[in-house]
């Protein structure tokens, strides 16, 4: 470094080479100053923010796929199968539901009106309730079959396997070769099967994948943020990997798969969270070709309250850490290229950055106090790099997928940013726990996240208890967490280190947007479910 600054003195004018001197004569003044336990703070920390740096270097990698392979997947339009069936297959259609009373009717509802040969269909009802979600969908689908609908209802009295046991325990009477699922808060298109079967002409396809809309989109700000999330990952993420033939995803959901690829791969196992991608990776290691057709578009239901959120994303980051840790040692030692296993490795072990976000904002408060003799071009040097790896490609990956969909008014993604950034940070403790479960091997329930069969900003209405969020501890501990981050926002502005600040304040707006909002939301459902008690009560008096 003094050799570097040496030669530019010498081809620089006299002043310049002062100047430059001056800088690197700061920084290397304040790297002399340091301690070895000061040494001790800095390497973990920004060891911890490399990691973080390579993940955000992925996702320009994801982007750069994109514009490669975009033109061949468009996002609007009819796009034709290579191939067609001279004879269509049987098709069954699965719904899996847990007690979501107020989702199911419409779901059943839109399924009944597919536009495919009613000879050659079946509708199961996959129904797991506990409560009156149970006879009342039971009374439903003997209505919609007693008009001539080929559905059958399936009850179960246990959970065994979860949504998996639901799946595999419907393929028992499945007659389809062709199985295509939609969860309970999904309205499946109806032309889905048309525009999605004859991909299935293909004998080496074994899943067509569509991409998710959402009903709910703007419903507040916590929604815009998710669509976006999920649009970052539906956009960008499965075009990048499907056309660069990389191994992606069945998303549980709006999807179709072969029967027979099913049964080739193991069937539905429920040892992990997320089912689908456990089945997606365990189908692909077995030469089955995977289909993405963004140009088919399923509209879903997008959790409302900031706790919903929370478990759903956490639900997601264990089960996909747990699928990982199955079957990435089996990935690697596979002879698929090199490349499938590098996605695969990125695709499958991201939610590792949460409990490494955890170790930054424990070492964050030290190293501003040892960094405070360090000088300005240090800060430019080190940490401009890493901003760039991290918080940018979160930036331009997610301006980027909303301006693909929206081109139109794509410049408002820019007003969402912060609360994106605040969003993530308010999933660090409840995806750090379920990361060190899933690392731990501690096996927990699935966590189901209510729909309330919303619709643009109609308001919820809960009239069952068991709706009910109760978060316990979570809030307390992000609003406490949030406090350590004003100190330290505070510290910086005493030290003069300005530059930490929006970064501090993105912690702070996070952790207190996530204790404030949950809590908030619990006290109003409270408060709802209280008068709402009260008034059938009355009632009954009255009766």
């Amino acid at each position: 470094m003094f050799l570097l600054a040496f030669l530019l003195a010498g081809t620089l004018s006299s002043r310049t080479s002062q100047v430059l001197n001056a800088i690197f004569d700061d920084t290397f003044t304040g790297l002399y100053r340091l301690q070895a336990f000061d040494y001790f703070i800095l390497i973990p920390y920004f060891a911890v923010l490399i990691i973080l740096s390579f993940y955000g270097l992925h996702r320009y990698h994801m982007i750069r796929g994109y514009w490669k392979h975009r033109k061949r997947m468009p996002m609007e339009g009819r796009v034709e199968a290579p191939q067609k069936f001279d004879q269509l297959p049987r098709v069954t259609i699965q719904l899996p539901i847990y007690n979501e009373q107020y989702v199911v009717e419409r779901l059943i509802e839109e399924t009944a009106k597919m536009d495919y040969p009613r000879e050659l269909l079946q509708i199961q009802v996959l129904d797991d309730s506990t409560d009156e979600t149970h006879p009342f969908t039971e009374r439903l689908v003997a209505e919609y079959k007693a008009a001539g609908v080929p559905i059958e209802y399936i009850h179960r009295t246990n959970r065994h396997g979860y949504k998996a046991g639901a799946l595999q325990h419907g393929l028992e009477t499945a007659t389809g070769e062709i199985v295509a699922i939609f969860d309970a808060d999904f309205l499946p298109p109806q032309d889905f099967l048309r525009r999605t079967v004859d991909y299935f002409a293909d004998p080496k396809v074994g899943m067509v994948q569509t991409r998710w809309g959402y009903l709910n989109r703007h419903y507040n700000v916590l929604t815009e943020v998710q669509a976006m999330l999920l649009d970052g990952h539906f956009v960008l993420e499965h075009v990048a990997r499907s056309g660069n033939g990389l191994f992606f995803n069945f998303n549980g959901t709006a999807g179709i798969l072969r029967r027979s690829m099913i049964d080739d791969a193991g069937g539905w196992q429920h040892d992990t969270l997320t089912e689908d991608s456990d089945l997606s990776y365990r189908a692909q290691l077995k030469g089955w070709k995977f289909v993405y057709v963004p140009s088919v578009e399923c509209k879903s239901e997008l959790p409302v309250d900031t706790y919903g959120f929370q478990v759903q994303q956490s639900r997601w980051a264990k089960g996909l850490t747990q699928v990982a840790m199955k079957l990435l040692r089996t990935i690697l030692k596979s002879d698929v290229p090199f490349k499938v296993k590098a996605e695969a490795f990125f695709h499958l072990t991201p939610n590792i950055s949460y409990p490494m976000m955890i170790v930054v904002s424990a070492l964050m408060l030290p190293v501003m106090i040892v960094r405070f003799y360090m000088g300005w071009f240090q800060m430019i040097l080190i940490d401009l790099p890493l901003i760039v790896a991290s918080f940018w490609s979160i930036s331009a990956f997610y301006v980027i997928a909303h301006r693909e969909l929206f081109p139109k008014n794509w410049k408002r993604a820019f007003l969402f940013l912060p609360a994106l950034m605040a969003a993530g940070v308010a999933l660090t403790i409840i995806n750090s726990r379920a990361v060190m479960e899933a690392l731990c091997g501690h096996q927990t329930s699935f966590a189901r996240t209510p729909k309330y069969a919303i619709g643009g900003q109609q308001k919820v209405k809960i009239t069952n208890d068991s709706y009910r969020r109760r978060s316990g501890w979570l809030p307390y501990a992000e609003l406490g967490v949030g406090s350590f981050f004003v100190g330290m926002t505070l510290f910086a502005m005493e030290s003069f280190n300005y530059l930490a600040i929006p970064f501090l304040l993105l912690f702070v707006g996070g952790y207190y947007w996530a204790g404030f909002s949950t809590l908030w939301e619990e006290y109003q459902g409270k408060l709802a479910w209280q008068r709402q008690r009260a008034v059938a009560e009355a009632e009954q008096v009255k009766a």
